[in-house]
C-alpha cells in the first residue's frame, strides 16, 4: 500500500511579506497534492517540548519533510533535542554555505580517530528530510523537491525473486519476471491519521493544519551528536549552568533557556564544530556543513573572532566575561579549563595513528 508523507513548514521569525507569500504558496501547493499531510508551525527553534507543533511532530509516524528557514544541520539536530528521529534523507536543494559532504579516502580515516555519540544511538526506519527555505526564491522548486521525495518513498521495495517458491521453469520465471499483461496501478487513497503509511478510503483527508500559536524568540545551544565526542569542554567552560549529562554520562542541554542571548562562547571552544547556534550570522556556527578538521581554515575568522590577532578561545573567554559582568558577576578570564581535558588527550602516548601523521609530515611533498 502506497505511503503518506507529512510536510511542515516552519514559519519565519518576523513577518518579512516575502517570506511569508513563500511559505503560502508552498502550503497551497502542497494541499492539492494526493498523499501529502501539511503542517504550518512556529519557527522551529523557538518551539519548546511541550509547545503543540512540538507535540505534532513528535506524533508523525511516517517519513517526515521539514522546510524551515534554518540550515539542514541545523533543523535536523534541532528535531532530535526533541526526540522527533529518523534517518537522514537527502534532499537535492542545498545552502551555498554548505560544502561538499562527501569524504575522500584520506578524510575517511582520519574521521575515525574519534567516537562519536550518535554511533552509539538507534534511530526509528524512517527518513527525515530538512530543508532550508533560503536556498531558492520560487515555491515550485520546494513544491516539486517534496513531489520528488513523496515520490521516492510511496511505495516498499521488494526483491520480487523473494516472493518465489519451489522450482520454476525459465519460461515461468519470465513470465512471472516480465508479465505482459500488467494493469495500471490504482491511486492511493488518503487517510487522516498523520504519517500513517497505511492507506484509507477516505479522499477528503488531505489538508493543511496550522499549529502557528505565538512562541517567543529564544537562544540556546544545539548539539550535532554527528560530531560530538562527549568531551566535555562545553560544560568545564560555560558558568550559566547551560549544560548537564544524562545517565549515561552524555553531554546535553539541560537548561537551554540559562544561555546568554546572542552569546556563541562555547561554540568557539568545542572541537569537533558540534554546537550549533541556528540564529547566529557566522554560518559555521548557524549550522552549516563546515569540517572542523579542514586542514586550511582559519578557524579564528570561521566561527566569527574579530578581525585581529585574537584567537578563537581568546574570543570565547572575552565572550564569557562580557555576559558574566552583564549578570552582575566577576569576569574570570582564562581559567586554565579550556582545553585541559583535550590537553590530557595530547599527552597520552601516540598510536598507530599519529605515527602515520608524523610519518606523512615528513614527506617533502
Amino acid at each position: 500500500m502506497a505511503k503518506r508523507i507529512t510536510v511542515v513548514v516552519s514559519q519565519g521569525q518576523s513577518q518579512n511579506p516575502t517570506k511569508r507569500q513563500l511559505e503560502e504558496d508552498v502550503v497551497t501547493a502542497l494541499v492539492l497534492e494526493p498523499g501529502i499531510d501539511a503542517i504550518v508551525i512556529p519557527h522551529l527553534y523557538d518551539l519548546r517540548s511541550d509547545a503543540t507543533g512540538m507535540l505534532a511532530l513528535q506524533g508523525v509516524r511516517g517519513n517526515l519533510v521539514v522546510l524551515s528557514w534554518l540550515y539542514e544541520r541545523a533543523a535536523r539536530w534541532i528535531l532530535d533535542r526533541n526526540e522527533v528521529r529518523g534517518l537522514e534523507g537527502k534532499s537535492l536543494i542545498q545552502s551555498e554555505d554548505d560544502e561538499d559532504e562527501e569524504e575522500g579516502p584520506e578524510d575517511a580515516t582520519l574521521g575515525e580517530e574519534s567516537e562519536h555519540v550518535a554511533d552509539t544511538r538507534t534511530v526509528p526506519p524512517r527518513h527525515i528530510y530538512c530543508v532550508d527555505l533560503r536556498c531558492e526564491a520560487s515555491a515550485t522548486a520546494y513544491v516539486e523537491e517534496v513531489k520528488r521525495i513523496a515520490a521516492e518513498n510511496s511505495a516498499d521495495v521488494v526483491e520480487l525473486m523473494d516472493w518465489v517458491s519451489g522450482n520454476p521453469t525459465s519460461e515461468q520465471l519470465d513470465r512471472y519476471l516480465h508479465p505482459q499483461n500488467a494493469t495500471p496501478p490504482i491511486a492511493p487513497a488518503s487517510t487522516a491519521a498523520i504519517g500513517d503509511p497505511a492507506s484509507s478510503p477516505d479522499p477528503t483527508a488531505d489538508a493543511t493544519r496550522h499549529l502557528a500559536e505565538p512562541a517567543n524568540r529564544r537562544w540556546y545551544p544545539v548539539i550535532d551528536f554527528s560530531r560530538c565526542t562527549n568531551c566535555m569542554e562545553c560544560i568545564d567552560f560555560c558558568l550559566f549552568g547551560v549544560y548537564g549529562v544524562d545517565q549515561l554520562d552524555t553531554i546535553l542541554v539541560e537548561q537551554p533557556d540559562n544561555c546568554r542571548k546572542g552569546c556563541p562562547a562555547c561554540s568557539r571552544v568545542c572541537p569537533e564544530n558540534a554546537i550549533i547556534f541556528p540564529q547566529h550570522k557566522t554560518p559555521a556556527i548557524a549550522g552549516a556543513q563546515i569540517e572542523a578538521g579542514s586542514l586550511k581554515i582559519d578557524l579564528s575568522k570561521l566561527f566569527g573572532a574579530p578581525e585581529s590577532s585574537e584567537s578563537a578561545e581568546e574570543a570565547a573567554v572575552r565572550e564569557r566575561d562580557e555576559q558574566l559582568v552583564l549578570v552582575g558577576r566577576e569576569r574570570v578570564g582564562d581559567d586554565g579549563v579550556l582545553g585541559k581535558r583535550q590537553n590530557a588527550t595530547a599527552s597520552a602516548p601516540n598510536d598507530h595513528l599519529d605515527d602515520l601523521l608524523d610519518e606523512l609530515d615528513e614527506l617533502d611533498l
